[in-house]
């Protein structure tokens, strides 16, 4: 097979590929219905794959080959089951180097659950890669929303701080918070760039938000471990919580966020109120509800 003949076919599999999934496939919200073309646009292939719409252009015209990098990005962004993947990988004149072996799932130190449990009286989240919510306590569901409502699949803090109205607008300081998330996702980039699911992540983040989208090309990192985060919270109303994040030590890439208030203060006052409260007591338009 010739290299301008595995490019025509390349794009004609992408093109036929992308006319097959509809926005509700791939994670994307539906429109209203004034959609042109059968299936995803370009520009949504492009942005799930987190690469530039004139490259992918070229891909489907035929007029550019795709390194093995980019193959398995579109692999991922165009929801490819093996044997399409396996096709996609010839026509191309590829090898796929990806390992076949499924990624080992996140698991949480027994220690550090123990220790989540028993701070009882301040909220705090097991974070883990791309900064995925792996555990939480009660103190944490009453703070921020009841974590396990969350399909585990989109259950990572930056998503909710985009995708969630209630986590999203209980944020003071949205803008800023919410920049520093991208800022330390970027980060978590950079420990493993070929993470499929980072990928997914960051595509679909970037079609469904535009700040998401300009924040992520600012390639700004931050790793900072603490900080101050102030919210409006539909039950007690305003809490200035200082955050603090600790990393765990045996290279998981885990990390512990424990966020406390300053004793005798308004906020500290508030936040053992809202502690007290049961699930059962907690009004319908608590965060994430």
């Amino acid at each position: 097979m010739t290299a301008s003949s595995q490019a025509g076919d390349l794009g004609v599999f992408l093109k036929a590929r992308r006319a097959q999934l509809t926005p509700r496939d791939v994670g994307l919200p539906e429109d209203d219905g004034r959609r042109k073309v059968a299936g995803l646009r370009r520009e949504e292939v492009a942005r799930l794959a987190a690469i530039s719409v004139d490259y992918y252009t070229r891909l489907e015209q035929g007029r550019v080959r795709a390194s093995a990098g980019v193959l398995a990005t579109l692999a991922d962004a165009l929801r490819l089951d093996e044997d399409q993947q396996t096709y996609l990988y010839e026509i191309a004149g590829k090898t796929d180097a990806r390992p076949r072996r499924r990624r080992a799932a996140q698991r949480v130190r027994p220690a550090v659950r123990r220790l989540l449990d028993r701070l009882e009286g301040t909220p705090a989240v097991v974070l883990g890669k791309r900064m995925d919510v792996l555990a939480w306590n009660d103190a944490a569901a009453a703070l921020y929303t009841d974590f396990a409502r969350v399909p585990a699949g989109e259950r990572n803090y930056v998503r909710l701080m985009f995708t969630d109205p209630g986590i999203r607008g209980m944020h003071l300081e949205w803008r800023h918070d919410a920049r520093d998330a991208v800022a330390a996702l970027r980060m978590e980039a950079a420990k493993d760039p070929d993470d499929p699911e980072l990928a997914r992540l960051v595509g679909e983040l970037s079609v469904q938000d535009a700040d998401f989208r300009t924040w992520w090309a600012e390639h700004r990192v931050n790793s900072a471990g603490h900080g101050t985060k102030r919210y409006r919270h539909p039950v007690v109303g305003d809490l200035t919580l200082d955050c603090d994040t600790w990393n765990s030590p045996d290279g998981s890439g885990q990390r512990l966020m424990v966020l406390t208030a300053e004793p005798g203060t308004p906020s500290d006052d508030a936040l053992r109120i809202l502690l007290s409260w049961t699930p059962q007591d907690r009004p319908a338009t608590a965060p994430g509800a």
